[in-house]
């Protein structure tokens, strides 16, 4: 029996379907691939994710594990840490599960594992079967949190403000852009990050979901071992953009595309803030307005807010449709009926990108999200919420010239004035031109990166070898 390669990650969308579609790349190669899922008690996506998963990618096998019989403690994780903390407890929780799985495998090749899973690193040790590293955000990002630990610095981030941090192969980012965990190094996450980035930067393979020619200068420094001085370079692949698209089978066209389909080609603003991520009804009312100033047609997906005073992990938890009439100005819909299309939950976001009519994109900056509007060729606007999503913002904006920012996101309140002039900037502007013209040729380049022979395709075939040579010692 031919031996199998087992990547490994977890419930979250951004996650488990570039995933999925690394998997059909391998599969299509005539290797065997098993998705293990960690199932941990700190994401709310439901079971059905696994079955209509399975549904979609018959050449990829799929396992999910139990979770761990004790999560956590108190004496491992703070009670008020932050949700991507208790993840990576409830995830490093869960390796024993992954371990007793690769055990039950016949032969196993590889296991190749997500980033928020790098602590499967160890198991892949201990278990003798090479490791590789699945880095779902930027290669900018990696270069980032590569270099982190090795600064050094006895300040905070969070106590530099707007000062700009100059790390190997990536564009200045200012402090404050950093995560949120970031921000203090002296509280129990910021410790626990550095000891998670740390652990990074055992991996001798990373695979990347990006494409050289987006990211030259990161991909650069990563692969010349520039962020780690005096430690051995990582071997990196970089096999995007893969794109974690959802596969409705025989499900009806979504009402949205149809109302796009009577819509000019790129007319129209597209809104969605992901599947995690939600505004306050304050917030809300100013974005309403300033869509109704603003004149421009739009398709706007509006997520049921979260109560400011609510614990932070509800983010994570599922949510019923908005109602809109309660949420938004008094006559509001009424007002735009026609002109403007508001869903209160969710759109299906692949679809309404590569759409002829979608002009422009506000949008958190999640790194699936950014790669989905470069494949289909839309410009960014910005209005990070959480995660490394600001540092993208620097990434989009500042380095790579395919989107404006969305002011005030950081002072808690974009104000309707705001959300109308970045509309109009857009999608009427000489700079929204130049960004159009920007965003076509990325579009270009993305294509031909996943094409036969480009470069993403040489760096899976690269990696597809790496396999043939690897021994149960190269971890």
């Amino acid at each position: 029996m031919e031996s199998t390669v087992v990547l490994y990650t977890w419930k979250a969308r951004g996650h488990l379907h570039p995933m999925m579609q690394f998997a059909e790349h391998i599969a299509s190669h005539g290797v065997p691939v098993t998705v293990a899922i960690a199932d941990v008690p700190s994401t709310g996506d439901s079971p059905e994710t696994i079955a209509r998963l399975s549904a979609s990618y018959r050449s990829v096998s799929l396992h999910l594990l139990p979770p761990a019989p004790v999560a956590r403690s108190g004496d491992t994780v703070d009670p008020d840490a932050d949700p991507f903390i208790t993840l990576l407890a409830d995830l490093r929780a869960t390796d024993a599960e992954l371990v007793a799985f690769v055990r039950s495998l016949p032969s196993v090749k590889a296991l190749v594992v997500d980033f928020f899973c790098a602590y499967g690193l160890d198991a892949a040790a201990e278990l003798g079967v090479p490791a590789y590293l699945f880095f779902t955000p930027s290669a900018s990002a990696l270069a980032s949190f590569l270099h982190v630990p090795v600064m050094q610095s006895a300040v905070s981030f969070g106590e530099m403000g707007r000062s700009l941090l100059h790390f190997p192969g990536v564009h200045p980012i200012p402090a404050s852009d950093m995560p949120d965990v970031l921000l203090d190094r002296d509280n129990y996450q910021y410790k626990t990050v550095i000891a998670f980035f740390e652990q990074l930067a055992k991996a001798k393979h990373i695979l990347a979901n990006t494409f050289e020619w987006l990211e030259p200068r990161a991909v650069k420094a990563i692969q010349d071992g520039i962020p780690r001085p005096g430690a051995p370079a990582p071997r990196l692949f970089c096999v995007g953009p893969l794109i974690g698209e959802e596969r409705g089978g025989d499900q009806k066209k979504h009402e949205c595309l149809r109302w796009l389909d009577a819509q000019p080609a790129q007319s129209v603003v597209f809104l969605c803030f992901g599947s995690v991520s939600s505004v306050t009804v304050e917030q809300l009312k100013q974005i309403a307005a300033g869509l109704e100033r603003s004149e421009h047609a739009f398709l706007w997906a509006v997520r049921a807010p979260v109560a400011p005073d609510a614990d932070s992990t509800k983010r994570f938890e599922s949510r019923g449709e908005a109602s809109l009439e309660s949420l938004l100005p008094e006559g509001f819909l009424d007002r735009t009926r026609g002109r403007g299309l508001v869903l209160p939950s969710w759109a299906p976001q692949l679809e309404v990108l590569r759409h002829p009519a979608t002009g422009a994109f506000v949008t958190h900056c999640g790194w699936n999200s950014t790669l989905e509007a470069i494949a289909a060729g839309v410009p960014m606007v910005c209005w990070p919420m959480y995660a490394e999503q600001k540092m993208n913002k620097v990434f989009i904006v500042e380095d790579m010239k395919l989107g404006v920012v969305m002011d005030g996101y950081d002072d808690g309140m974009v104000k309707a004035a705001e959300v109308e002039a970045k509309v109009r900037l857009v999608m009427e502007s000489e700079q929204g031109r130049e960004i159009r013209e920007r965003m076509a040729l990325a579009k270009e380049m993305a294509a031909r990166a996943m094409e036969v022979g480009g470069s993403s395709m040489a760096s899976i075939a690269d990696f597809l070898s790496s396999l043939k040579l690897a021994t149960s010692t190269d971890n």
